[in-house]
């Protein structure tokens, strides 16, 4: 079955030792019946030759942005205007540096300024660089500007250093162009969701706060993108880039997250509440920074609105998922909360003592609803996100129908 068949793929490829997987996924991406242009920039030639790619994907290599052979050595325009699909792999931390500003030096930059199709890019790069705040911001930059990230893995690298900076193998990277071109589960279904902590005042420079890192939350908007949903992200703060295609609504309180939440319930689907909203804020946070004058101090804390109740209350509501972090009684306290507030499903894990959750990147769940129970494994949060997304959108359906 040709599940990719007349689809047009222009991959990229720039001056990585992940360029050799790239051969295989030209292999994949032509027995899927999709055709494939490849575009080399002069460094990837030095790791692999464009003989190739050309013999895998049966047509010439695209090397140079000017090229006598081309019709009217306009290739820069002819190919952007030719593919449904521009992925670069590897993308190399110069190249990404390259694209976020703008610059168009070479055949790839220039195709991926032309291209009105929709751009991804699969980072490959050693950890520590991966890890500089100036790739970091390369990278949020992207996103924001609506180019699909794909990566990177982590693991063993080239140098033998070891961490994030691996580029996706070639079956990953074909499963993300079979599932971009594929109708997504949740097409046309507007999604709210609450990510991060929140935080709440007690002075001009300290808050109460909680150690969620926004990492389960946002892995969730992402594959919820994936399957083609319209999402909204009212994210507290994190130190996260916002996944590509998120409509992101930033805020710090509870009180703030409420309001965000409450101006769009009326108009989702469904909400998900992952956000680890504080139960409590200071009655009366001081003006002024509090100085130390005695060996103790009171704060009167009053009860924060509980969002996810409010939003299941509506009249007109969307379908309603909570999550339930507990250090004990998990499936007790599930229940209990599906049951109190009145929800169509909630998704709980057991955090501390290494069982996943906050400030780490796996985690694991029981999600219930009347009169079902799943058990999502232990695994990365991107996973364990796909998996609860597709469930969600089972019993939406369900729900629905």
């Amino acid at each position: 079955m040709q599940t990719l068949g007349n689809k047009k793929i222009l991959l990229g490829i720039t001056g990585g030792i992940a360029a050799y997987k790239s051969a295989e996924l030209v292999r994949l991406l032509v027995k899927a019946g999709a055709e494939v242009r490849v575009v080399m920039t002069p460094s990837a030639q030095e790791f692999v030759q464009p003989l190739t790619y050309q013999a895998l994907s049966g047509h010439r290599v695209y090397l140079d942005l000017f090229d006598a052979e081309a019709d009217s050595a306009m290739d820069h325009i002819e190919l952007a205007r030719w593919c449904d699909l521009l992925l670069v792999a590897p993308a190399t931390a110069d190249f990404l540096g390259k694209l976020n500003a703008g610059y168009a030096d070479n055949l790839l930059l220039t195709l991926c300024l032309a291209s009105k199709q929709p751009v991804a890019v699969a980072p490959a790069m050693n950890q520590q660089m991966f890890a500089n705040p100036s790739t970091r911001e390369h990278i949020k930059q992207l996103a924001a500007k609506r180019v699909m990230l794909w990566g990177p893995a982590e693991g063993e690298q080239a140098c033998g250093d070891v961490g994030p900076g691996r580029m996706l193998e070639a079956q990953q990277l074909f499963d993300n162009i079979r599932q971009h071109f594929s109708p997504g589960r949740l097409d046309g279904v507007k999604l709210l969701l609450t990510a991060g902590p929140t935080r709440e005042a007690i002075d001009p420079v300290r808050y109460i706060s909680n150690r969620s890192s926004g990492k389960m939350g946002y892995a969730i908007a992402e594959a919820a993108v994936r399957q083609g949903a319209g999402v909204t992200l009212v994210s507290g703060p994190v130190s996260l880039a916002p996944p590509q295609g998120v409509e992101l609504v930033n805020v710090e309180s509870a009180q703030q997250m409420y309001d965000a939440v409450m101006q769009r319930a009326g108009e989702s689907d469904i909400f998900i509440a992952c956000a680890a909203v504080s139960d409590y804020r200071v009655d009366q946070a001081a003006q002024q920074k509090i100085k130390k004058s005695s060996d103790s101090m009171s704060l009167q804390l009053v009860l924060n609105a509980d969002i996810l109740a409010t939003v299941s209350a509506l009249d007109q509501r969307p379908f309603c998922v909570g999550f339930a972090a507990e250090t004990q009684d998990v499936e007790k306290y599930a229940l209990g909360k599906l049951e109190r507030k009145n929800l169509d499903m909630i998704a709980a894990n057991q955090v501390g003592d290494g069982n996943g959750g906050f400030e780490v990147d796996f985690n694991q769940l029981e999600v219930f609803w009347h009169g079902g129970r799943h058990a999502i494994g232990q695994a990365s949060k991107s996973e364990v996100a796909k998996q609860l997304i597709d469930l969600i959108a089972e019993r939406y359906t369900c729900a629905s129908s």
